[in-house]
């Protein structure tokens, strides 16, 4: 079982990133695919109460790889942290199936109280180099984050936000948007 996760997750970074050349690579080179192992073990913990020896693991991960991700978050399968630096996921963070995500992306709170307070991704999302998603917002499968994007709202299905704030892109789908859908400005 975790030796088939293992291979389903060289395969996935083997087909979202051209530069990677064999399995070999990117088992052993790749520090966004380490982090999502080290947090595979460390949420196992997190899960069973070992809370301290979790947050201890995701901190060690975080030394070696550059990638922090709170044990606590909810990661589906086939997730693909490319190039991995400075890459932050909060502890009530949720990402979906098949999402990809770039170097500097923070999935970061918007308030103290002990809530749901980070984003979630549904599957098949994308979000580019430094974009800030930052709140309890959804992010709709297929939707994607453009490069340094602020997100502070929700983002329908199959929609490309770009921007700070983020908007909808033209040509991208946002023309079939209803208009109730869109964040208010």
């Amino acid at each position: 079982m975790v030796l088939d996760h293992i291979r389903e997750d060289v395969r996935t970074a083997l087909a979202k990133d051209p530069a990677a050349t064999s399995a070999v690579t990117v088992a052993l080179l790749y520090p966004g695919l380490h982090a999502v192992w080290g947090y595979r073990i460390a949420h196992a913990l997190w899960e069973r109460g070992h809370t301290f020896v979790a947050r201890l693991l995701s901190q060690v991960v975080r030394f070696l790889t550059g990638v922090e991700i709170h044990p606590a978050a909810d990661i589906g399968r086939r997730l693909f942290i490319d190039h991995g630096a400075a890459v932050v996921v909060g502890e009530t963070a949720d990402i979906g199936d098949d999402v990809l995500m770039y170097h500097g992306v923070t999935l970061g709170g918007d308030t103290m109280r002990r809530e749901k307070r980070h984003p979630t991704l549904e599957d098949g999302v994308s979000v580019g180099a430094n974009a800030t998603l930052l709140g309890d917002i959804t992010i709709g499968e297929n939707a994607t984050v453009g490069a340094g994007s602020v997100v502070v709202q929700d983002v329908p299905p199959e929609i490309t936000v770009a921007g700070s704030p983020a908007e909808p892109v033209t040509g991208t789908g946002a023309d079939r948007l209803d208009p109730s859908e869109c964040p208010a400005e």
